[in-house]
């Protein structure tokens, strides 16, 4: 069995989802769970209706519902070939929508919210199983609502997933096609819920290790991985082979093409995952897994945007044991994760990417000292496998910047990264400067 996970732009028009089925076809495997994202923009237009439901503004949320009903309309008219097809795509695009008309006549709170953020899986996936239901191929609808949970502390709950996941399987024995949505599951109050944006990357690896498949693909608009941001950098390169730690150190700094959480489940179970290419399908891609083998230590540079430097400031620091675990605790009160962490004898300076407390969490470390804030931060990862040779890489990366104002340096906390902070501004000049450097 396979897990192939298809983004928003692989399902993004008629034409697009039409072709999902050729790369079913190929794959060589018995069984298959397709894991669907929401049609390109349409997550970012129930963001925005939601917006507007939670404001009262409900004239305003209910004219984008119906452009987006036009949109949908019109989707459907060109993916079904037959009237049969159209009137069935259509009854389906009137449910759906007819819902999130009517959230907007009661009280909206976060469950209305997200049961509106829902809504583009839902479709996705529904839209995709009539369609292959009207060419004859036999597929199973299979609602992760039914068996994707998280628990109290927003983590999926594996026991609760693969219990549920297998039993569902086990009622259709004969079946070899599983559709299903990304992104969507229950938390652990039984309400509609998510993975937050990019989860379905996320979904996929964790179906993948509660079913111990062969082989998690996740299929999107580019060629794997790159050795540099190529929004950025030309003449960047696919990378063939990544080891699991690196393709979470370059996912969690800044490279989109997935998810950060979603190589976890895959190396916990051990099963390779295959970043593939929609738009190309001969290309190679890039294959994640556990064994490995670089012809060169540095093998991709990534950059991670919106970052918020924070530096305590504080005499009493000097030989005073717990200064850190209690700025540590204001942390975890606010479940505000730290991305990069230097220390001296008087001050330790930090970083984070979540700003949604960070007036309160500025306020109680005032309580330790002088704080300063820096907005517009970048953080620039340099990942490889430097176990078996450090030898000189902080010389080579610092001499590649050493023209810019570098706020703080991270090496040794990993075998897989040198990470840099540096104000924004300086975010192209110092990807470019780095490849030309590394590569």
């Amino acid at each position: 069995m396979k897990v192939l996970k298809f983004g928003g732009t692989s399902v993004g028009s008629p034409e697009r989802l039409e072709k999902l089925w050729s790369i079913i076809q190929s794959q060589e495997s018995d069984r298959h769970v397709v894991v669907l994202s929401a049609v390109a923009g349409t997550t970012n237009a129930l963001v925005e209706i939601a917006l507007h439901y939670t404001q009262g503004e409900v004239a305003q949320a209910r004219n984008l519902i119906q452009q987006l009903r036009q949109f949908y309309e019109g989707f459907v008219d060109t993916l079904f070939a037959t009237e049969e097809g159209k009137e069935k795509g259509n009854t389906l695009i009137r449910s759906h929508f007819a819902l999130l008309k009517e959230l907007g006549n009661d009280l909206f709170t976060t469950v209305e919210e997200r049961l509106v953020l829902a809504q583009g899986e839902l479709l996705s996936t529904a839209l995709f199983h009539l369609y292959l239901t009207t060419k004859g191929i036999p597929s199973v609808w299979l609602p992760a609502l039914d068996f994707m949970r998280i628990n109290e502390d927003q983590e999926p709950d594996m026991v609760h997933i693969q219990q549920h996941l297998n039993k569902l399987l086990s009622r259709w024995p004969t079946e070899t096609l599983f559709i299903t949505q990304g992104y969507i599951c229950r938390n652990a109050f039984g309400e509609i819920d998510n993975l937050r944006r990019g989860g379905s990357d996320y979904t996929a690896s964790l179906i993948g290790g509660a079913l111990s498949v062969e082989e998690i693909q996740i299929w999107t608009d580019i060629d794997g991985f790159h050795n540099n941001d190529p929004r950025c950098v030309s003449n960047t390169k696919p990378i063939a082979h990544l080891s699991f730690d690196e393709a979470a150190e370059l996912a969690y700094f800044g490279a989109k093409i997935l998810h950060p959480q979603s190589v976890f489940p895959a190396q916990k179970a051990n099963i390779p995952v295959r970043l593939l290419d929609t738009l190309d399908m001969q290309a190679p891609g890039t294959l994640i897994s556990a064994t490995f083998d670089h012809s060169d230590e540095i093998v991709a540079v990534a950059a991670k945007d919106d970052i918020t430097a924070i530096r305590i400031h504080s005499s009493r620091m000097l030989l005073a044991y717990g200064f850190l675990r209690r700025v540590f605790e204001v942390f975890e009160r606010y479940k505000t994760p730290i991305d990069m962490i230097t220390t001296s004898e008087v001050a330790v300076s930090l970083t984070l990417d979540d700003r949604t407390h960070l007036s309160e969490i500025i306020a109680e470390l005032t309580h330790f000292g002088a704080v300063e804030v820096d907005d517009n931060q970048t953080i620039i990862c340099i990942v490889g496998d430097f176990k078996r040779n450090k030898n000189g890489y902080a010389t080579i990366v610092s001499e590649a910047v050493k023209h810019m104002p570098i706020r703080m340096i991270s090496y040794g906390g990993s075998e897989h990264n040198i990470s840099l902070l540096l104000p924004s501004k300086y975010k192209i000049e110092a990807l470019r400067a780095l490849h030309h450097r590394l590569f």
